[in-house]
Formats: C-alpha cells, structure tokens, sequence
C-alpha cells in the first residue's frame, strides 16, 4: 500500500485529515512517524506558496507523495487580518485561547454586522519528483463574541455560522468534516490523489 505522508505536526490537523482522507487505499503517515523533524519555515507571502513550499520539500526529504496545507481566518473589519499570519497573529508562542482572546479583544466594539469573515484553506500536494498541484477551499461566517464549544481547534471556538446557529468548536467532528474550508478542500485533493494513483 503506498503512503501519503501528511506534512504537518499540528495534532488537530492530522486527526481531521485522517478522517478526511479515509478510503483512499493509502497508508496515511506522519512526519513523526517518518522521524522526519525538519521545519520548513512559512516564508511565503500567501497560503499557496507555504503549502506548496512544505509539500515540496517534505516529498523531497521523505520520498513520498506529501500533503501540506496553508490556512488562516480572514477578518473583514481587520482588513483581511490575520490571514497568512493566523498562526502567529498573537505572537509566535501563544496558544490557541490565546490567538481567540486577542483576536477578540481586537474586535470588540465591533457591531454584529460588520464581524464577517472567512475560514481559507489551501492544498498543495507533491511528488518527490517535484510535481505538485494545489486545492483550495473557503467557509464563510462571523467572528461570535465569545468562544464557545470544545472541538476543533485554533479559531474554532469564535468561527460562528449563522445557518447552523453554532461556531465551528459546537459542531461533532463529522459535520464539521462536511462544511469547512480544510474539508472543502480536501475533497479536491482526493481527486488529485486519486489520479495520481496514491
């Protein structure tokens, strides 16, 4: 069974992309599990070019077809904030409660309204060949005034969506895997890796 080697040590993205990337006829591994501990730095200026540069080099390094992904919030009233810098918008170190108290604390005062935003998630997926291709996927809602629910992680407590009338944190995994941008996205993603034969 040929393996996929999923190019992130975020705990919460490898378990949804485990879930997400299920059936596909691959082993689905990890760069711990590789013993691959080499950190390729997001250097790019937008979600594509970081995905595709740790696909990239992770296929390299591992000679495996890689998966990497690229994702952040994009707040209206901050102007598409915090975007490519979601991770480290409250500093390189903060956790997670601690990016959704900042950004929060930057919204308030802010009316309803005018809380919009959007959830992006970009794909890239690599051959060590150097091949690549990238997917994309987005989920619109609204920045909620407080946090709320327990799953997820990252901004998902403060990413409401009006037509469930719950943030992404309240939602089971398994719904959440149908709507977001990361599952958009990776519906994408199983075509090309399908193709690729993977």
């Amino acid at each position: 069974m040929p393996k996929l080697l999923l190019a992130t040590s975020n705990p919460g993205k490898i378990k949804e992309y485990r879930f997400l990337l299920d059936g596909l006829g691959c082993q689905i591994t990890t760069l711990a599990e590789e013993g691959i501990a080499k950190i390729v730095t997001e250097s790019g200026n937008n979600y594509e070019q970081n995905a595709r540069l740790k696909a990239i080099t992770y296929a390299k390094l591992s000679q495996l077809t890689a998966l990497a992904d690229d994702s952040g919030l994009e707040v209206d009233a901050l102007n598409g904030e915090p975007g490519v810098k979601s991770a480290r918008f409250a500093g390189e170190a903060a956790t997670d409660a601690e990016r959704v108290s900042f950004l929060l604390a930057k919204l308030n005062g802010v009316p309803w309204e005018q809380r919009t935003a959007c959830f992006k998630c970009v794909i890239a997926i690599a051959t060590p060949e150097g091949q690549s291709k990238v997917c994309y996927g987005e989920c619109h809602g609204m920045i909620a005034l407080e946090a709320k629910g327990e799953n997820g992680f990252g901004y998902d407590p403060i990413f409401f969506l009006p037509e469930i009338g719950k943030t992404m944190a309240e939602l089971p995994l398994e719904m959440k895997n149908q709507i977001s941008h990361r599952a958009r996205a990776s519906q994408k993603a199983r075509q090309v890796l399908q193709q690729l034969h993977i």
